[in-house]
């Protein structure tokens, strides 16, 4: 783990979450957007939100919605933004022409073909497969004629030698040579621009200070920095995370993960504890597991972040679920519940009030849709099984059954007194807690399996109690 300084103040701080919109958020790119806000929270900077949609084939305004429904699901606010890589077209030829004026890029009428031949002449020499530079202007170089008729595209003069080194402050130093860097395309024939110099360009309008992102990125990071540097612009600091593994130590997979974020309110979890979850994956405060919000971003300074890969791990996730919904608002979780329960055919006219239903149940449930199934014994008419009825109401009980029964009528209802008016009737006839709460259990909610008893008896009160004991005594 490293630690980077505190910016100085002459530097503000401005981060960016930039996804393409080619699908759904997914958990990388949740933690990365956390991990950006954070830090920018932390230092009183920007959080900067941009949509790279230059990949024209695969972006969709279906998963720029998704991408910004996920983040406010997450609540995590952008302050400036979000900015479309497609709107700023303009900008992006105005630099490809400024730098074409002072010769850091050129024009290539290499075809596809003929670059794909150079490629393959590298590999079979042993060599790296990349661009030979036929076009590329030197001192003394004659270059061939234009093909008539065949657009160009725009290719950047990355350095022949020497190296680029950046201090990641996430993964520490990191040297990669020019020599593994053919020269990129920055403009295809059409004028459109690649993503590497839209990135770059982007980094330098938006004043980006930090650059937190995937380290998937990594090989990315020295053709921006040769793009940045050949026009003269400041660099950002660039620190990259690991990957997110599987459950089972792979990549993570829509297969086997829930990889989608958006699956996780579908699935009952809360987003604060996702965001708990996330920023704990990767990221460490000595050994708090459960944290707020707010303490992240006082915390997060970009120090104490793994530079190895972390594992997900539903179950711990399932813990910090559990943990938020015992700490969630009664009426939030029945919010959240009700509309679950009603496609199941939840009854609630005449039924008691969802939030104290949920308050009894939630200790023990880890998402909201278990709670909410959890909830429906409340909600339904009681059709209790007639084997469990022959096996627990026997001749033995039945005089207990009938004698509590009178009694609902007159107890005072509220648990402590419907405790006491149990054990009364137990005294009297000589039976044990069992032999009368299984009974009840059925006659009240269908099944044997529920809270206590008495807490029970004194949510669905005193009215549909004596009514279902009539209806099976």
């Amino acid at each position: 783990m490293t630690n980077v300084p505190t910016p100085a103040p002459a530097k503000p701080v401005r981060t960016r979450f930039a996804p393409s919109p080619t699908g759904y958020l997914h958990l990388g790119g949740a933690r990365t957007a956390l991990y950006s806000w954070a830090f920018a929270r932390h230092f009183g900077g920007t959080f900067v939100l941009r949509i790279e949609d230059t990949d024209l084939e695969r972006s969709t305004p279906e998963a720029v919605q998704a991408i910004i429904e996920g983040m406010e699901w997450l609540g995590l606010s952008h302050d400036e933004g979000p900015f479309y890589q497609m709107k700023r077209m303009d900008r992006y030829r105005e630099v490809v022409a400024q730098m074409l004026e002072a010769g850091t890029v050129y024009h290539c009428y290499s075809s596809p073909e003929e670059v794909q031949a150079m490629r393959d002449r590298a590999t079979a020499a042993g060599e790296k497969p990349r661009y030979d530079g036929t076009w590329r202007p030197e001192p003394g170089k004659v270059l061939p004629a234009i093909p008539e008729g065949r657009k160009p595209v725009v290719r950047f003069k990355n350095p022949l030698d020497g190296e680029v080194t950046w201090n990641d402050f996430v993964k520490g130093p990191i040297t990669i040579g020019n020599k593994e860097l053919d020269d990129l395309v920055i403009a295809r024939p059409d004028g459109t621009p690649t993503y590497n110099f839209c990135v770059a360009i982007d980094d330098l309008d938006m004043q980006i200070s930090h650059v937190l992102r995937g380290d998937d990125h990594v090989n990315n990071t020295p053709r921006q920095i040769n793009i940045l540097r050949a026009i003269g612009a400041e660099l950002p600091e660039y620190g990259h995370l690991p990957m997110i593994l599987g459950s089972d130590g792979a990549k993570m997979s829509k297969r086997k993960d829930a990889v989608n974020v958006m699956q996780y309110p579908a699935e009952g979890y809360l987003p604060e504890a996702i965001l708990n979850y996330l920023a704990r994956l990767g990221w460490s405060h000595g050994d708090d597991e459960v944290f707020s919000m707010e303490q992240v971003c006082q915390w997060f300074d970009g120090s104490h972040l793994s530079n190895s890969a972390a594992q997900f791990n539903i179950e711990k996730l399932n813990w910090l679920n559990n943990h938020y919904i015992k700490q969630a608002d009664n009426e939030r979780l029945a919010a959240l519940a009700q509309p679950r329960m009603q496609a199941n055919g939840a009854v609630f006219d005449g039924a008691p009030a969802l939030a104290v239903v949920l308050g009894l149940l939630k200790e023990r449930t880890n998402t909201v849709n278990e709670l909410a199934d959890a909830a429906m014994l409340f909600y339904r008419e009681p059709q209790p099984d007639a084997a469990l009825l022959t096996q627990h109401v026997t001749d033995a009980v039945k005089p207990a059954l009938a004698d509590f029964a009178e009694r609902c009528k007159t107890v005072e209802w509220n648990k402590a007194a419907l405790a006491a008016m149990i054990k009364e009737v137990l005294a009297a006839h000589g039976l044990k807690m069992p032999q009368i709460a299984m009974p009840l259990r059925l006659f009240i909610t269908g099944q044997l399996q529920t809270p206590a008893i008495d807490a029970v008896l004194e949510i669905f009160g005193r009215d549909t109690v004596v009514a279902r004991l009539a209806k099976f005594l």
